[in-house]
C-alpha cells in the first residue's frame, strides 16, 4: 500500500487492522464459494481507488447529474440508489429531487406502525417492560417507509437529540421510543426551534434525561433542580462547549485559549425552568396485567407532550446565557424564554450544521463549507432562521459535496447501520413474518456493532470529534467519528456477520432480499459487477477492487442455463467482496 493509499483511505493506515485480523471463520458459513472468500481479506486491506467518474463539479439546478452522479448523491442523502430515484435525479436535478421530498407527505407513523401490529393488546406479543419492539419497529421504519430521505435524516437526529431504549424504564417501552422517533420524522422539514421544543416536552426524552418529575428546590432537605437535561441540552443538542466562529472554528480569547459557551452557573440556573414538567397522565385507561395495573398502550402518555405542574416549578428568578427569567414567572413562559435563547444563540448554527454533514457527508467539511451552509440556517433567503429544509439542501448541494472527484481526505466511513438498510433497500428486503423482528444489533462480535435507537449514552454511538489514535487520520489533524465503533474487532465481526446475512439471515433469517432482478446479469460477472458498483459504490470502486472481485466471482462457473443456486452464489459472493472493500466502507 501506498503513501497516496493512506493518504486517500486513512482509515486503513498502519495499525488500523491487519490481514490476519480479516481472517474468516470458515465453520458454519453460507454458501458463498471458497474461492471468493480466499480473497475477502486482500479485498479487505486493498487501497481507495475509484472516484465519481472525472466528472466536472456539477452546479445544482443548471448541469444534470451523470448516473453515477446522481447515485453518490442519493447514497448521502439517503439509504440506496433505486432506478426511480436515479432516473429522477438524471432527468430533473438535484433541486428538483429534493423539493419533491420535502412536498412528499410522511409514510405510515411508528405508532401506528405498533398498533397495526398488534403491540397495542396488552400483554398480547411482549412483556410490557420489554424494549424488543423498538427494535423491530425502527428497522421497518428505516428499511420499508416510503419516505427513505425522511428516514434518513430522522436518523441523523437521533445520532445527535439521543434518546435510547436501553435504559428506559417504563411500562412499554416500545411506545415511547415509536413517539420520540415520530417526532424526528415529523419534524426534519421544519424549523430548528420547533423541533427543540417537541423534543424537549417528549416523554421518551423527559424520562431518558430526567427532565421527566424535576422539581423545585427545597431548602428544608438540600433538593435541587435535576440539572441533566439543562446540561445536555447545551452541550449536545444546541450550543456545545465552545464558542464558535460561523465557519465552525472556535473563538479564542487574548491569549489563544478556547472560550467556553456556559459555566456551572448556566446548568443550575437554566435547570430551575425544566421544573415542574412531568408526563401528561390525565384521562389515562388502565388494564391489569400480571399484578401490574398499567396505563394501556392506546392511550399512553408515551405519545402526549409533558404536561406543566405549577407547584412543582422553581419561582425563582434565572440567569444563563445572557437571558434572565424573572421570579415567579409563568413556567410555560419561562421554557420559551430558554428554549428561543437557546435556539437563537450564534453557536447553534455552526454546531448543528457541522455534525449533520458529519452524518450525511463527511467527517471533515472545509470551514467554507461550514460556513456556507451555517449562514443558510441563519437565514434561509427568506428571513427565517433555522428552516431545516435549507440546512438540507445547502448540505446536498454544496459544491463542495458535489466535487468529483472528491478530494483525498474527503468522505466517511459508512456506519452499520447504513450498511444493513442500504443492503435492505438496495435488494428490496422484506419481512417473512411481517414484523420485522430484527433484534438489537449491537454486539460487536456477531452483529453490526450497533443498533438504531440504542446508543450506549446520550453521547452517540461515536463523538463527532474523534480522532483515532496513532493512524495517519491524528498525523493529518483530521477526525473520524466512525472510528469509535469501527476498529478490529468490530470490522471482523462484520466481515462475518455480512457474510451469513447477505444470504437471507439478517434479523435471525426474518428479513429476506430479492435477488431477481440480479439474477439475468449472474452469468456476465463485468455487468454484474458494474450493477453492484453503480448502486453500492457511486461507481467509486477502483480497477484493481473491480479485477480481484471478478478474477474471484469467475472461478465460480455461470451461465445463462445454470441453475439459480448457481447464480445466487456468484451474485451472494460479489455483494459480500464489494460490502468489504474499502472503497465501499469509506464512502466519499
Amino acid at each position: 500500500m501506498s503513501d497516496r493509499d493512506i493518504e486517500r483511505c486513512p482509515q486503513l493506515s498502519p495499525g488500523a487492522f491487519g490481514a490476519d485480523d480479516l481472517a474468516l471463520e470458515q465453520g458454519g458459513l453460507p454458501p458463498i464459494s471458497r474461492p471468493i472468500l480466499a480473497a475477502a481479506s486482500a479485498l479487505a486491506l486493498e487501497a481507495c481507488s475509484g472516484g465519481g467518474g472525472g466528472h466536472a463539479p456539477t452546479q445544482s439546478g443548471t448541469v444534470l447529474p451523470t448516473r453515477a452522479q446522481a447515485a453518490r448523491f442519493l447514497l448521502q442523502a439517503q439509504f440506496s440508489a433505486n432506478e426511480s430515484d436515479l432516473n429522477a435525479l438524471t432527468a430533473s436535478g438535484y433541486d428538483a429531487w429534493l423539493d419533491q421530498q420535502f412536498n412528499q407527505s410522511r409514510g405510515y407513523s411508528a405508532w401506528s406502525w405498533l398498533d397495526k401490529n398488534g403491540y397495542n393488546i396488552p400483554n398480547s406479543k411482549q412483556n410490557f417492560f420489554d424494549t424488543d419492539p423498538s427494535d423491530y419497529m425502527v428497522w421497518n421504519q428505516l428499511i420499508a417507509s416510503p419516505d427513505q430521505f425522511r428516514m434518513r435524516l430522522a436518523l441523523s437526529l437521533s445520532e445527535f437529540m439521543v434518546v435510547s431504549a436501553n435504559p428506559l424504564d417504563e411500562f412499554w417501552p416500545f411506545y415511547y421510543m415509536a413517539a420520540y422517533w415520530d417526532v424526528l420524522a415529523d419534524n426534519v422539514f421544519g424549523t430548528y426551534r420547533d423541533l427543540l421544543e417537541r423534543v424537549t416536552l417528549n416523554p421518551a426524552m423527559g424520562r431518558y434525561l430526567n427532565m421527566a418529575g424535576s422539581l423545585l428546590e427545597d431548602p428544608a432537605t438540600g433538593r435541587e433542580p435535576d440539572e441533566n437535561y439543562a446540561r445536555e441540552v447545551m452541550q449536545l443538542f444546541s450550543i456545545g462547549l465552545w464558542q464558535l466562529n460561523t465557519d465552525g472554528s472556535y473563538k479564542l480569547d487574548a491569549n489563544g485559549n478556547k472560550i467556553p459557551t456556559y459555566r456551572q452557573t448556566d446548568v443550575s440556573q437554566l435547570a430551575r425552568v425544566f421544573t415542574g414538567w412531568d408526563l401528561d397522565e390525565s384521562n389515562l385507561t388502565y388494564t391489569s396485567v400480571a399484578g401490574y395495573n398499567e396505563p394501556v398502550p392506546s392511550n399512553s402518555p408515551a405519545q402526549r407532550p409533558m404536561a406543566f405542574v405549577p407547584q412543582n416549578h422553581s419561582s425563582q428568578s434565572a440567569t444563563f446565557l445572557g437571558a434572565t427569567v424573572a421570579a415567579g414567572a409563568d413556567g410555560i413562559a419561562a421554557l420559551k424564554i430558554a428554549l428561543d435563547t437557546l435556539a437563537n444563540h450564534p453557536n447553534v448554527a455552526p454546531f448543528f450544521s457541522k455534525q449533520m454533514i458529519q452524518r450525511l457527508v463527511t467527517s471533515n467539511p472545509s470551514r467554507d463549507y461550514v460556513l456556507r451552509v451555517a449562514s443558510k440556517f441563519n437565514d434561509n433567503g427568506a428571513g427565517v432562521r433555522g428552516d431545516l429544509k435549507a440546512v438540507w439542501r445547502a448540505i446536498l448541494t454544496d459544491p463542495e459535496a458535489r466535487a468529483t472527484p472528491a478530494p483525498p481526505t474527503f468522505g466517511k466511513i459508512r456506519e452499520p447501520i447504513v450498511r444493513a438498510v442500504q443492503w435492505a433497500r438496495t435488494f428490496k428486503a422484506s419481512s417473512v413474518s411481517g414484523q420485522w423482528t430484527v433484534p438489537d444489533q449491537s454486539d460487536i462480535g456477531y452483529g453490526l456493532g450497533q443498533s438504531p435507537l440504542r446508543s450506549p449514552s446520550v453521547f452517540n454511538f461515536f463523538r463527532p470529534g474523534y480522532v483515532p489514535p496513532h493512524t495517519q487520520i491524528a498525523a493529518q489533524n483530521l477526525v473520524a467519528p466512525e472510528f469509535q465503533i469501527h476498529n478490529e474487532s468490530s470490522i471482523v465481526g462484520y466481515v462475518n456477520y455480512l457474510s451469513d446475512w447477505i444470504v437471507s439471515n439478517f434479523g435471525g433469517g426474518d428479513i429476506k432480499p430479492d435477488y431477481s432482478e440480479l439474477l439475468p446479469l449472474a452469468s456476465d460477472s463485468q455487468a454484474l459487477i458494474d450493477w453492484l458498483n453503480l448502486r453500492l459504490c457511486a461507481n467509486q470502486l477502483g480497477a484493481d477492487t473491480v479485477a480481484l472481485i471478478k478474477a474471484s466471482i469467475d472461478k465460480v462457473p455461470v451461465t445463462n442455463s445454470s441453475a439459480d443456486g448457481d447464480k445466487l452464489n456468484r451474485i451472494y459472493g460479489a455483494i459480500f467482496m464489494t460490502m468489504i472493500s474499502s472503497e465501499y466502507l469509506f464512502a466519499s
